[in-house]
C-alpha cells in the first residue's frame, strides 16, 4: 500500500490576537523584569502613562480574548493522485491549513506529512520577489521546487505564452498588477510538473477569460495523477474537479466524504436564504407601515423551505404580511422583490403590476406568495429587497436587503454538468445552428 501524499495528524493553530510586542524597548525590558520577579506584568501596563495599544492589549488579555484557535485538531489523508476540495466559511481555517502544508506556518501542534515535490497558488504574489523580472522569478520558483535549469527551459516558453505575458516578462513584478502576478504564478504552478499542488482561490482576480483557461489547465493536471488540494468557494469548479471535499468549521473537519453529499451538507448548513429575520424588527424600512413584511422564505413547490436555490429550479418566494389594528382588507396591493448581486446592482426584478396580477389581502395576516420557474441567476449570493403598497401611489412597506438568497450551481442547461460560467449573473437557454452560404 502506497503512503499517502499528504498525511494530517491533530493539527492546531493557535493565533495571539492584538499586538504582541510591547511596542518598545523600555516597556519590554520592564515587562520582562516585572515577570523575572515574579509578578504580574498586566498590574504595571494598566497603569496611567502606557500607551493606547498597550492598554487595549493588557484588557484582552484579562477578558481571555488574547487567543484565537484557527485550526484545532485536524486530520485527514489525501491519497497520491487524488484531486480534493477544501470548503468552508470564511475564517474556517482553509488558507491556515495550506499555509502550514507549505510551510509558512508553524503549527501550535500535531504534525503534516508531505510526500512529494509541492508547489503552491495562495495569496497573490507568494513567492515571488518583487524586484526581480518575471524571468527571473520563473527560474527561482523552479529552482526552489528542485528542477534542474534545463527542465525549467523545457518548459519556460510554454509558461509565458499561457500567462500571456510576453511583453512583461522581463519587467520586474513589483510593476505587475494583481491580474498579472495570478497569471503568471499560476503558470508557473501549473507547468513546473510538482507533485503536489496546492491552491488558494486566488483566481477571482484574474478576468474571466483566463479564469476558464487555469479552469481547463487545472483539469488537466488532475488527469495526469498529481495530487491537488484545492480551497474554493465555486461549488462548480469543485464538483467538477474533485472527487472528495473535506469541510471545515471553526477550525474543526466538520465532514470528509464524496463532493456531492459535502456540498449537500455545507449548503444546508450555510447561512439560509431565508433567514426567518424579525422583519419586524428593522428600523431601517420605509412606508405607513399599514401593512408590513414581518418574515419572508423560499420555498420549492411542494412547500419545503430551501436553504439554497439551484440555477434553474421552480420556487416560490414568500411574504408574510401583517395589517394595523383596525385594518381589515385592502384591495389593489402592488407587491415587488428585487434581487441584488455583491455589487448591489440589480439583477432580478418581479412585480405585480408586471404581470396585471391583482392582490386582495385580508387581514389580520395574508401572504403573498410568487412562483419564479427556471431561476436563471448563476451561483453567488444575492439580497432580497421587498416593496408593498397600496395601488401606485401610496408605500406601506419597504426593505432594503431584507433577507440573503445563497443560489449554488445547476444543471441549467440541461447536458448533466453542473458546471457553468462564474463570470456573469444572468443565464439565458439559447439554440444554435450553423447555415450555409449561398454563392
Amino acid at each position: 500500500m502506497t503512503e499517502p501524499a499528504i498525511s494530517v495528524r491533530n493539527l492546531s493553530k493557535c493565533y495571539r490576537l492584538g499586538s504582541i510586542n510591547r511596542h518598545t524597548l523600555v516597556d519590554e525590558v520592564q515587562y520582562w523584569w516585572h515577570k523575572a520577579r515574579g509578578r504580574d506584568p498586566r498590574e504595571y501596563f494598566s497603569k496611567i502613562g502606557h500607551t493606547a495599544t498597550e492598554a487595549r492589549r493588557v484588557m484582552a488579555e484579562r477578558k481571555g480574548a488574547a487567543q484565537f484557535w484557527a485550526l484545532k485538531d485536524v486530520s485527514f489523508d489525501v491519497e497520491q493522485g487524488a484531486v480534493i476540495g477544501i470548503i468552508g466559511r470564511n475564517g474556517a481555517g482553509k488558507s491556515t491549513l495550506l499555509k502550514i502544508l507549505t510551510r509558512i506556518t508553524e503549527p501550535t501542534s500535531g504534525e503534516a506529512f508531505i510526500n512529494g515535490r509541492v508547489a503552491s497558488l495562495l495569496e497573490v504574489g507568494t513567492g515571488f520577489h518583487p524586484d526581480l523580472t518575471g524571468r527571473e522569478n520563473v527560474y527561482m520558483n523552479g529552482t526552489i521546487l528542485g528542477m534542474k535549469k534545463r527542465e525549467i527551459d523545457a518548459k519556460f516558453d510554454e509558461i509565458v505564452a499561457f500567462s500571456e505575458l510576453e511583453q512583461f516578462i522581463d519587467t520586474p513584478v513589483k510593476r505587475y498588477s494583481s491580474g498579472m502576478y495570478v497569471r503568471l504564478a499560476f503558470a508557473v504552478a501549473a507547468h513546473l510538473e510538482p507533485e503536489i499542488l496546492l491552491v488558494d482561490e486566488v483566481l477571482a482576480v484574474g478576468d474571466a477569460a483566463f479564469q476558464k483557461k487555469c479552469m481547463g489547465k487545472m483539469s488537466e493536471v488532475a488527469k495526469t495523477g498529481r495530487t491537488i488540494l484545492f480551497v474554493s468557494h465555486n461549488m462548480s469548479a469543485i464538483e467538477n474537479l474533485c472527487s472528495s471535499v473535506v469541510l471545515l468549521k471553526s477550525g474543526c473537519v466538520a465532514m470528509v466524504d464524496e463532493t456531492e453529499r459535502v456540498i449537500e451538507h455545507y449548503v444546508d448548513e450555510a447561512q439560509s436564504i431565508t433567514r426567518e429575520v424579525a422583519l419586524c424588527d428593522r428600523t431601517d424600512r420605509k412606508g405607513n407601515q399599514r401593512v408590513r413584511v414581518v418574515e419572508c422564505f423560499i420555498t420549492d413547490l411542494t412547500g419545503a423551505r430551501q436553504n439554497a436555490l439551484r440555477s434553474g429550479g421552480d420556487y416560490r418566494f414568500n411574504m408574510v404580511c401583517e395589517f394595523a389594528p383596525g385594518l381589515q382588507e385592502l384591495p389593489n396591493i402592488v407587491a415587488a422583490i428585487m434581487l441584488t448581486d455583491h455589487r448591489n446592482e440589480s439583477v432580478l426584478h418581479v412585480r405585480t403590476s408586471f404581470t396585471n396580477d391583482n392582490l386582495r389581502l385580508s387581514g389580520p395576516r395574508a401572504t403573498i406568495q410568487c412562483t419564479v420557474r427556471d431561476f436563471n441567476l448563476a451561483e453567488g449570493f444575492y439580497h432580497t429587497t421587498l416593496f408593498l403598497s397600496y395601488g401606485e401611489s401610496e408605500v406601506l412597506d419597504f426593505i432594503n436587503e431584507a433577507t440573503e438568497v445563497m443560489v449554488v450551481g445547476g444543471d441549467y442547461f440541461g447536458t448533466g454538468s453542473k458546471g457553468m460560467p462564474t463570470h456573469c449573473r444572468i443565464l439565458t437557454r439559447a439554440s444554435w445552428q450553423g447555415i450555409p452560404c449561398v454563392s
